[in-house]
C-alpha cells in the first residue's frame, strides 16, 4: 500500500511539473507573438513614414538653378487656351489664376524630390472629361483614391512623370480655384510646352461619340472597294491631340458579292495608356464584317484586352473612353 502511495505520488509530481512547463510554452508563445506583431507594426509605421511622403515643395526649391527669366510662349499659349476652355465647359469651376517662375532642374536629386513630389498623396490631382462636366473631379490625392486605389494611382503618376521630367526641365507653380479652394500644381516644361502637371495629365476633352468617315464611291475602278472609319479623340485642355483610339475596315466587291476584307486599328496617347485590337470576322459573300476592342486611359488608369471575348476593358479611375463592337459592311 505504502508502495503504490510512494509511485502515484511520483506520477502526480510528474504531471503537475509537465503541465506547468507546457503553460509556461504556452505564455512564451503568447508573448512571443504579441513581440513580433509590435515588431510588424513598427515597421508599417515606418514604411508609412519614408522619406518620400515628408518631401515639400521647399526641399524642392534648394534644387533648382535659376533658369529663363521668362515663360516659353508655346507654355504661355497652352495656358491661356486653357483657360478658355475651362471657362467654356465648366464655368467657374475650375480656374487658373496665377502662375510663378521656380527656375530648372539642376541636380539628380531635385528629379527624385520631383518625381516623389507628383505622386505625394497631399498633393492635388485631377480627373475626367471637361466635355461632360459631370465626370470631373479635383482634390487631393488621397481624398480622390483610397486602398488600393491610392498605391496604384500614386505608382501610375510617378511612373507617367518619371519617363518626362528629366535634367534641364523648367519648372513654373500654377495656381488653381477649384469651387472656391485654392490649391497649385508643378507644372513641368520645355521649349515645345507643357509636359507634365498633375492636373493637365488627368484631365481631357474628349467627344465619347466618336468620328465616322466612309469612301467615297469610285465607279470606274477595275477592283470595287469600300470602307468605313471610326475613330475617337482625346484632346489636351488646351485643345492640341492628346490621343486616339480607331479602326477601319474595308471590302473588295464585285456587284453583290465580297470576295475579301481588310481591317486595321490604332491607339496611342500622350501621358496615359492605349489598347488596340481587330480582327475580320466574315472575308467573304454576301458582307463584310470585323471586330474590334479599343480604349484609351490617363497615368492612373489601367486597360485590359481579353482574348475570350475579345474585349478591352478599364479599371482603376481617371478619364478613358472604351469601344467595343462588331461593323459589318455591304457592298
Amino acid at each position: 500500500m505504502i508502495n503504490f502511495i510512494i509511485f502515484n505520488t511520483h506520477k502526480i509530481i510528474k504531471y503537475l511539473t509537465m503541465k506547468k512547463l507546457v503553460t509556461t510554452f504556452k505564455l512564451f508563445a503568447v508573448l512571443s507573438v504579441m513581440a513580433l506583431a509590435g515588431c510588424q507594426d513598427e515597421n508599417s509605421e515606418a514604411i508609412q513614414e519614408t522619406p518620400s511622403s515628408k518631401v515639400a515643395a521647399a526641399d524642392l526649391k534648394k534644387e533648382i538653378s535659376p533658369g529663363s527669366n521668362a515663360v516659353s510662349e508655346n507654355v504661355l499659349n497652352q495656358i491661356s487656351d486653357s483657360k478658355k476652355n475651362l471657362e467654356k465647359y465648366l464655368k467657374n469651376d475650375l480656374q487658373i489664376t496665377g502662375m510663378s517662375i521656380l527656375g530648372k532642374l539642376s541636380t539628380q536629386k531635385g528629379i527624385e524630390i520631383s518625381q516623389n513630389l507628383v505622386a505625394d498623396k497631399e498633393q492635388f490631382t485631377a480627373e475626367g472629361n471637361i466635355l461632360s462636366p459631370e465626370t470631373v473631379k479635383v482634390g487631393k490625392i488621397v481624398t480622390l483614391f483610397s486602398g488600393d486605389q491610392l498605391a496604384e494611382a500614386q505608382k501610375g503618376l510617378k511612373e507617367a512623370a518619371s519617363e518626362q521630367i528629366k535634367m534641364g526641365t523648367e519648372i513654373i507653380e500654377i495656381s488653381w480655384n477649384y469651387k472656391g479652394e485654392a490649391f497649385t500644381s508643378l507644372c513641368f516644361y520645355n521649349e515645345s510646352g507643357i509636359i507634365w502637371d498633375n492636373v493637365f495629365a488627368g484631365l481631357v476633352m474628349m467627344d465619347t461619340r466618336g468620328n465616322t468617315e466612309v469612301s467615297p464611291s469610285d465607279a470606274q475602278a477595275k477592283v470595287l472597294s469600300k470602307w468605313h472609319k471610326q475613330w475617337w479623340t482625346a484632346n489636351w485642355l488646351w485643345g492640341s491631340k492628346r490621343g486616339e483610339i480607331g479602326y477601319q475596315i474595308t471590302i473588295y466587291y464585285s456587284g453583290s458579292t465580297v470576295s475579301n476584307v481588310d481591317v486595321s486599328d490604332w491607339g496611342n496617347i500622350s501621358l496615359g495608356k492605349a489598347k488596340s485590337e481587330s480582327k475580320v470576322t466574315k472575308r467573304t459573300g454576301a458582307y463584310g464584317q470585323c471586330r474590334y476592342a479599343l480604349g484609351l486611359c490617363t497615368p492612373v488608369g489601367s486597360l485590359s484586352f481579353n482574348t475570350s471575348n475579345f474585349s478591352v476593358s478599364f479599371s482603376g479611375l481617371g478619364s478613358n473612353v472604351v469601344s467595343n463592337g462588331t461593323k459589318s459592311l455591304y457592298p
